[in-house]
C-alpha cells in the first residue's frame, strides 16, 4: 500500500477541503499511472499543514521572510 505524504505552509487559512481532495484523488491517480494502477485503490494520502513559524529557510522561519519580502 503507498504512503504519500505532503507537507505544505498553512498560508492565508491553509487548503480548503475542496482542494485537499482534489490534490489526493490527483496524486492517486499521478501514483497509480506511473506504477500500472498498482495503489489506485490502497494509496493513503496524508496532508499536513505546517504553521509558518515552524517551518524555516536559512536560519528564518517562513513568517519572517514573508514579512521581509513586502
Amino acid at each position: 500500500m503507498p504512503l504519500i505524504n505532503v507537507k505544505m505552509t498553512h498560508e492565508d487559512g491553509g487548503a480548503t477541503k475542496e482542494q485537499k481532495e482534489a490534490l489526493s484523488k490527483g496524486i492517486t491517480e499521478l501514483f497509480a499511472s506511473i506504477f500500472d494502477g498498482r495503489g489506485a485503490k490502497s494509496a493513503v494520502v496524508i496532508i499536513e499543514e505546517v504553521n509558518m513559524d515552524n517551518y524555516a529557510i536559512g536560519g528564518k522561519t517562513v513568517s519572517q521572510i514573508r514579512e521581509e519580502a513586502k
